[in-house]
């Protein structure tokens, strides 16, 4: 009888530290609002987190797929498919806010991204028409953006609390350069493509406005639903120290 009672303390006591935790090692709980330890925590989290978490259904963001993306402008229409986007391991994070008694949560940082895959696009680029299908390689250097999150918890039908995301926006600042490299342009017109490439590349901020956001919308948007599935998977006690704050 004596074993008995003590094998079921031992597995108490691992259930109630640890063997029912359902985050990974790289996610550290912190207070809530605690601002030193909610960057620190982002921080180690970015490489691991971005490439998925197979066992919680969490696929990867670095990479990610395109398998077509559609983007119609004015005079022009281009798709990309086929696409693989990579860089956002190793984002730098420089800011992180948070106010959970108003739910809400805001994410700074910064880094270099670089999209590959075919391409197709019809129309016109000032006197340019363009008629062109091949590779492209987009390369954006020190990429900024800050997401604002509003937030807010919900019970499952086991009465698990969990964060979920409400709505989002986000500010994006192109950084230093973007460098465009899509080879045939202009069908049957090497010197052609070459001048308009040569076109987009010195007037990179202008290209990039027109056609670069429809892009980081759709990285915005798969990144969004990655957080809400691992918010579904893990426990809101796992993620936040202490009990949720009354909404104000």
């Amino acid at each position: 009888m004596r074993w008995y009672l003590s094998f079921l303390c031992i597995a108490a006591f691992f259930i109630e530290y640890g063997f029912t935790r359902l985050t990974p090692d790289f996610i550290h709980p912190c207070p809530i609002d605690n601002k030193p330890c909610l960057m620190q925590s982002t921080i180690d989290a970015i490489p691991y987190f971005t490439m998925g978490i197979p066992d919680l259904g969490v696929p990867s963001i670095d990479p990610f797929y395109i398998d077509r993306l559609t983007i119609p402008l004015s005079g022009l229409k281009i798709a990309f498919f086929n696409g693989k986007v990579t860089g956002f391991r190793k984002a730098v994070i420089d800011n992180v806010e948070s106010n959970f008694a108003k739910r809400k949560f805001g994410l700074e940082f910064h880094s270099n991204v670089t999209l590959k895959g075919g391409y197709e696009a019809t129309g016109r680029v000032l006197t340019f028409p363009i008629n062109g299908e091949g590779e492209a390689k987009i390369k954006i250097t020190n990429l900024k953006m800050k997401v604002m999150m509003n937030l807010d918890t919900k019970s499952d039908d086991k009465g698990v609390n969990h964060l979920y995301v409400k709505n989002y926006k986000y500010n994006l600042g192109y950084g230093d350069k973007v460098h465009y490299n899509l080879t045939n342009l202009i069908k049957d017109s090497p010197e052609l493509s070459r001048t308009l490439l040569q076109f987009m590349n010195d007037n990179w901020k202008l290209v990039s406005e027109e056609f670069g956001k429809p892009v980081v919308d759709y990285a915005t948007e798969l990144a969004l639903r990655t957080i809400e599935k691992f918010f579904l998977a893990v426990p809101y006690e796992e993620l936040i120290e202490g009990p949720i704050p009354s909404f104000k």
